[in-house]
């Protein structure tokens, strides 16, 4: 069963990030405040759950939030600052888009969230004094594995895994060739075949290794 918190405040929120380990498409991050009388069924670590059932409880999560937001970084700015600075960025970002300002922050993973803050850089959204000021007073906690822990997380890892998939299954509409709408992005033997037969598109992660070795591109 998930804890509904784990610093005991009210304003506590959870983050988390899908997408980190794709070839193509955006890391997109969700983060969420959820009043103390939230319940849910089925609720768990997004990965644990069938599309249907993600899908089934996006709407419900929503309605049931007292604020959430999802923010995408795209691949230009990933290529810049890397995929790690990009996850973080991600959910930095979507902190400062709820309507409340947390009082605390839990975060799935092992790294800090408030790292990081005011990179030099030619794309995506720069931080300025006081939304870097903001994001460094807020307390966080890093979980491991905190999905299948909090509530809260595990919301938001449903939010991030749909929106994401959501976005996805559209570029694929363009971009058929890959298949987005099954593999979402990640390093399928399909996904890499596509690569090497029709070459990358401006949705890939171009400072990732998209081709193993034996693989590699001709140009």
């Amino acid at each position: 069963m998930l804890s509904k918190s784990y610093s005991n405040l009210i304003l506590e929120c959870g983050t988390d990030e899908a997408g980190r380990g794709c070839l193509a498409g955006p890391v997109t991050a969700a983060a969420i405040l959820l009043p103390d009388n939230f319940e849910l069924n089925l609720l768990n670590d997004s990965k644990q759950l069938s599309e249907k059932i993600r899908e089934k409880l996006k709407p419900e999560i929503e309605k049931k939030a007292t604020s959430f937001a999802v923010t995408h970084i795209f691949p230009n700015e990933i290529d810049e600052i890397n995929i790690l600075n990009a996850s973080m960025k991600a959910m930095q970002e979507c902190i400062l888009q709820l309507n409340l300002t947390p009082e605390y922050i839990i975060v799935d993973g092992n790294r800090p969230l408030n790292g990081k803050l005011g990179m030099k850089q030619k794309t995506g959204r720069i931080f300025n004094k006081e939304e870097i000021k903001l994001l460094k007073s807020i307390p966080t906690t890093s979980i491991i594995k905190g999905d299948s822990k909090y509530l809260s997380i595990a919301a938001a890892s449903v939010l991030a895994k749909t929106y994401r998939d959501e976005y996805m299954n559209k570029i694929h509409e363009e971009f058929p060739m890959y298949n987005w709408k099954k593999n979402k992005g990640y390093p399928t033997k399909d996904h890499r075949e596509a690569i090497k037969k029709y070459g990358p598109c401006k949705y890939h992660r171009m400072s990732f290794r998209l081709l193993p070795e034996q693989l590699s591109l001709e140009f």
